[in-house]
């Protein structure tokens, strides 16, 4: 039987995707789900409290109250903001696919439901022959896609829904995240086109929120997500036996 989650990934850098990811953990563990979380590689990564860390990492534990080890909830670590093929080369280290399915099992065995996120889009480079891809199809999660709202946000999310079949993922849909409060005709038009060309649905649309506090900007689009059709799904997923 597949582990229950789904893999969250963005159509470009800098899109609110570790946002999102905090906020669908928060709403799973306020409707009663254990949630296990996992930030499979960090580029970027900070000293915290005299730890190297996550700090994509540490929202999603704090969003989930998981309180498995570090180790499990971000396997791999690395100090440069680079693509983390680079950053990876530069200190040494070769990521792999065995420890991140070791630390997916480990979450699976005491949780109910795993959220992963990954790092950029699909195609982002994990080592010389290794893509995020990969690992959303190694794991057989479900994809959500966060887009952007604005000109240009069909192309990418058509051309990263192609990229996930391509490759054997299923696509559960798409979350447009940091529309304006006056959309202009782009923002308007895209989900619809998306939804018709993609045949996936938009889940959701969530606004662009200005508070500086991340853990607030969650706890608000926590609540905006319950009153969308992602909650439904989210709690679909988690709760239905898969094969």
């Amino acid at each position: 039987m597949r582990a229950k989650g789904i893999f969250i990934t963005g159509t470009d850098t800098g899109i609110g995707k570790t946002i999102v990811a905090a906020a669908v953990a928060r709403h799973l563990r306020k409707t009663g789900f254990r949630v296990g979380v996992l930030k499979p590689v960090t580029s970027g990564a900070v000293v915290l409290d005299g730890r190297l860390a996550s700090e994509d990492a540490e929202l999603l534990r704090w969003a989930s109250e998981c309180s498995t080890p570090d180790r499990i909830i971000a396997p791999y670590l690395l100090r440069e903001p680079l693509a983390p093929s680079e950053a990876a080369s530069r200190e040494g280290v070769v990521i792999e696919l065995g420890p991140i399915r070791e630390a997916f099992d480990n979450l699976s065995s005491c949780h109910d439901f795993i959220i992963v996120e990954g790092a950029g889009g699909l195609l982002v480079p994990l080592a010389e022959h290794l893509l995020v891809a990969d690992l959303a199809a190694t794991l057989s999660l479900p994809l959500l896609i966060v887009a952007r709202p604005n000109l240009g946000t069909v192309n990418h999310t058509l051309m990263t829904c192609e990229c996930a079949r391509t490759r054997g993922i299923e696509v559960l849909g798409v979350v447009i995240n940091g529309q304006s409060a006056q959309p202009d005709a782009a923002e308007e038009y895209a989900p619809r086109l998306i939804s018709k060309l993609a045949a996936v649905p938009v889940l959701a649309t969530l606004p662009r929120c200005s508070d500086g506090d991340e853990k607030n900007i969650v706890k608000t689009l926590t609540n905006l997500i319950a009153q969308q059709p992602l909650a439904a799904r989210l709690i679909t997923e988690a709760s239905h036996d898969n094969p």
